[in-house]
């Protein structure tokens, strides 16, 4: 399923078919997934600079995935791509709106549903992460949170493969939320990561929260005024210093069998050195 506005997009697979669908039309989602043995929600919301920004994809979308569902004479299995943020909805707008979209399905269990909280996420294409791996690369490595914060990872790769192997494995992962990362016991801190990407000699550099957390609220201030959509914002200067954000892939593995394949220095040197 893919929007109405980006029909034909040629990143996606020739096999793919790709079917236009209102993200929110639930007569259009009901008729899309009768033909379907398994619904994946990828769509989501990351920028904002208010609450409405992040709920159409993160929440009022899953509600109406869930509405077609229960349409459905014989509902497929859904799985909620979700995200480590979910566990701490106290933090930012989009955090909440990811908790509130785990909360509808955990609303039915009537329903075939499984939820996996990736962390942060990188690999080719990615417009968030692969900047920060690039200076570091580059032997600079600047942090928002302290030092020793701690950190999982996930190779988009192994992301993927995780979702293929939820497709086999669906039934023993009924109404089961993973917190998946890529197997490194108590994730990375600052130094670790820096080591992990760069081949030589990195500096790092601690950005002061009010320099940061002033950055955001002007980010904030433009995107009004100019009308676009922040990725900076006071919340995700929350979520950027909160302490930990961990997986554990232990529960995953056992239903699935699925294990990572890429470490993060693993990942970086494909990302890099290919």
């Amino acid at each position: 399923m893919v929007r109405p506005d980006r029909m034909n997009d040629n990143r996606l697979p020739a096999a793919c078919e790709q079917v236009p669908v209102g993200l929110t039309d639930v007569d259009q989602l009901t008729a899309a997934i009768t033909q379907c043995n398994a619904v994946i929600y990828c769509a989501g919301s990351v920028r904002g600079r208010k609450a409405a920004d992040f709920s159409s994809a993160n929440i009022m979308g899953v509600k109406a995935i869930l509405e077609a569902l229960k349409r459905s004479e014989s509902a497929p299995p859904l799985l909620l791509l979700s995200s480590l943020a979910a566990s701490r909805p106290e933090l930012s707008d989009y955090a909440y709106s990811k908790h509130a979209g785990e909360q509808l399905l955990q609303g039915h269990p009537d329903l075939a549903w499984t939820i996996l909280r990736p962390p942060a996420v990188y690999g080719p294409g990615d417009r968030e992460m692969l900047p920060v791996l690039k200076m570091i690369r580059r032997g600079l490595l600047a942090h928002a949170g302290a030092a020793d914060q701690r950190l999982s990872l996930l190779h988009v790769n192994d992301l993927v493969n995780a979702v293929i192997t939820w497709v086999s494995a669906s039934q023993k992962c009924l109404h089961q939320t993973y917190a998946i990362d890529d197997g490194t016991p108590g994730g990375y801190n600052w130094v670790a990561i820096g080591e992990a990407v760069s081949e030589k000699k990195f500096k790092m550099l601690k950005v002061p929260h009010f320099i940061l957390s002033s950055a955001a609220r002007l980010n904030l201030l433009f995107s009004s005024l100019l009308g676009y959509a922040p990725m900076l914002s006071p919340g995700k200067v929350r979520e950027l210093v909160y302490p930990q954000w961990l997986g554990d892939n232990r529960a995953y593995t056992e239903a699935t069998g699925w294990r990572p394949k890429l470490d993060l220095k693993q990942g970086s040197r494909q990302l890099f050195d290919e």
